[in-house]
This record gives structure tokens, sequence and C-alpha cells, in this order.
């Protein structure tokens, strides 16, 4: 049984703008799978409904075999726009669900450390997120998810307001903090480069209304580099390819 079954899934706006058409692919347990394509395309529409915050149009989205008609703590979803509570501490923002969730207070303060161990912030704890740099934020959002430890994490374009520099050493932090929680990732990227470096899987999406366009299987275990693997280079000729004709379309 998939992780994650998307079948057949359509979805339209209100206004009749069609932004998803017939939609289907799986995603095993402990993948970490990228899906690729142009601003606007549908991309984020797509993990919106997954998390079930929006609704599909038609087709049938299952985590685990069940059907999602809402959200659900199985899946945790990290925006691009941090969406933290900046009126909130480090410590009060990372909490925060776990407090909703009825959890005793010393073992929200367990998982409170030890979350923000893994991303690099537990010397931050009584900070608040204008404090932090947008790097720090990002990290802030990603224990946030990992906090009420979801068998899934949805990842809606993390890291494309973050600088070059900044961008490479989340990538990197990322990967690590997949290696040693094994959690299934469903991670949304404009960008082909990262899309190479994390992924166990592609999935380059046209533009919109979204659907599969191909499906990519980097080699070499994560995360990768041109300069180790130069091959690698003929894969991103070919995405780059591809990526184009979506972006004249």
């Amino acid at each position: 049984m998939s992780k994650i079954a998307v079948r057949n899934v359509s979805k339209s706006f209100m206004s009749g703008k069609e932004i998803l058409r017939d939609i289907n692919f799986d995603v095993e347990e402990g993948e970490f799978i990228c899906l690729l394509g142009p601003s606007g395309c549908g991309k984020t529409t797509l993990i919106r409904c997954i998390a079930g915050i929006e609704p599909t149009s038609s087709g049938e989205i299952f985590v685990a075999g069940k059907k999602v008609d809402g959200p659900g703590p199985e899946r945790s979803v990290v925006f691009q726009n941090f969406a933290l509570f900046p009126w909130l501490t480090v410590r009060k923002n990372v909490s925060f669900g776990l407090e909703l969730a009825g959890k005793p207070k010393l073992e929200i303060g367990e998982i409170v450390l030890r979350v923000l161990k893994l991303v690099g912030l537990a010397h931050f704890m009584d900070s608040y997120p204008n404090e932090l740099s947008g790097g720090m934020r990002q990290r802030l959002g990603i224990a946030r998810a990992l906090a009420v430890d979801p068998e899934i994490m949805l990842m809606d374009e993390p890291f494309g307001a973050l600088d070059a520099l900044t961008r490479s050493v989340l990538e990197r932090q990322v990967i690590s903090i997949w290696r040693e929680t094994q959690k299934t990732i469903l991670f949304v990227t404009q960008n082909i480069d990262e899309a190479i470096m994390l992924a166990d899987r592609i999935h380059l999406f046209t533009s919109a209304p979204a659907s599969v366009k191909d499906i990519f299987e980097p080699k070499y275990a994560q995360p990768r580099f041109y300069s180790e693997h130069p091959d690698l280079l003929d894969l991103r000729e070919n995405i780059v390819s591809l990526f184009k004709e979506e972006m004249r379309n």
C-alpha cells in the first residue's frame, strides 16, 4: 500500500479556471519526492489538497489507504512564508501544536528540546521570530512541523524566498533530518538543481492546468553534487529542456 496515492485528481477554482488535471502518482513510505514545475502551475494547490486544506474537484487522495477528507495529524505542512506566530517565542511556536493536542507539560518540554536540537535552534528557545534570520525562521517552521511527529512532511517551496547560500545549507540539513527521522517527504520546488540534489524521484509538472509530464529518478545518494557526479548534468539538461517547453506554453 502506498503512503500517498493520488488518483485522477483535478481541481478548478470557482472562476472556472482549471489548475490541476487528472493527476496520478504514488509515494512510498520513507521516500523523498520532489514536485517540480513552473511557477503558478498548481503545485501548491496539489499540496494543499493532499494536506486536506482544499478539496479536489474530482478524483481522490489516499494516505495509508484512507481517503483524505480534511487535515490530519499524520500530515504536517511547511510553508514558504514560514507561517510562524510572531508574538510567541521559538519555544512556544514549537510547543503550540503539542499543547493543542493535550500533551503533558513534561513531554512537551522534551519534544521541543529534541526537535530544536535537530534543526540547530536549541540556543534560541527564548528568541522571537523577528530576531531570527530567514534561514533560522524556516528551520523553526520545520521544527514546528516535526514536533507533532507526523508520518508525512509536506514542504511547499520552503527555501524559495532564501538566498542561495542559505538555501544550500538548509537543503543539506533537511536531508540529514529526513535520514534521521525517516519521514515521508513531498517537497515542492521550481528549482531544478534543488530537485536533483534532494529527490528519490522527481515528478515534473506541466504548466497550468498541471499534469505529470515526466518522472525522473536521479542516481546516487542524497545530497548529490555535479562536481562529484558529472553525469547528472545530462539529467539536468533533459529536465531544463522539458521545463522550457512548459515555460513557453
